[in-house]
């Protein structure tokens, strides 16, 4: 579980401080979580407290009764974070390369981690491409190694901030059917309803707040309403 107390997150300014969100207490059970709302409204915020990458400036985010900063890596062992762009995360010049450098500190053997690469790589309908330059790769196709190479560490819960804001409607279509299949607690923020509606319960962010919480036909709905 994934548990928010009373957190909030405020940067400094040259003209005093901006809170991005303020006073969120949530807690995350369901298998499949969808955040919505506009642009600048908190969601990416509240995505990266969920495995440290963004600290509370009040309140407490724990994750398995882990707190995120004070065992920071342990909580990143546990959620693995899928970012919109999957450039700023594919740092190696094929898939095969880069998920086997997730798998360095878990596999240490280099024979034994090429062939759980490949068979991570196979799993996702992506073998054949496991040796081609990620700059050849379709946006979705890097997307879907980007999360192969998250899903090597093992985590339980996986993390994606707009995982399809830059594709194409089939490989929009194609990381979705990945996401709906995993085993994994999945946590998406989102602008693409669809995907949203795929889920179990849906968290609307406006203003730094979460301003619904629900069912997703519900909270959509009211979403749709208010814009």
């Amino acid at each position: 579980m994934i548990e928010f107390a009373d957190v909030t997150v405020s940067v400094p300014r040259p003209r005093g401080t901006r809170t991005l969100l303020r006073g969120i207490a949530l807690q995350l059970t369901e298998q499949r979580i969808a955040v919505i709302g506009p642009n600048g409204s908190g969601k990416s915020t509240l995505l990266r407290l969920m495995n440290g990458l963004i600290a509370p400036t009040q309140g407490r985010v724990t994750v398995d009764g882990l707190d995120t900063v004070r065992d920071g890596r342990k909580v990143r062992g546990l959620v693995g974070f899928v970012f919109t762009d999957p450039a700023t995360q594919l740092v190696m010049a094929t898939p095969l390369d880069d998920v086997e450098l997730s798998l360095r500190k878990r596999v240490p053997n280099k024979d034994e981690r090429r062939a759980t690469a490949m068979r991570l790589l196979a799993e996702h309908g992506l073998a054949d491409l496991a040796e081609q330059s990620v700059f050849d790769l379709s946006g979705g196709e890097r997307q879907l190694v980007a999360l192969a190479s998250v899903l090597a560490v093992e985590p339980s819960v996986i993390v994606a901030d707009e995982p399809t804001t830059l594709l194409d409607l089939r490989n929009r279509n194609l990381v979705r059917q990945r996401l709906a299949a995993l085993p994994h607690q999945v946590i998406v923020a989102t602008h693409d309803l669809e995907l949203a509606a795929d889920a179990e319960r849906v968290l609307l962010v406006e203003d730094g707040r979460v301003s619904a919480d629900g069912a997703p036909d519900e909270v959509i709905a009211h979403y749709r309403a208010s814009v």
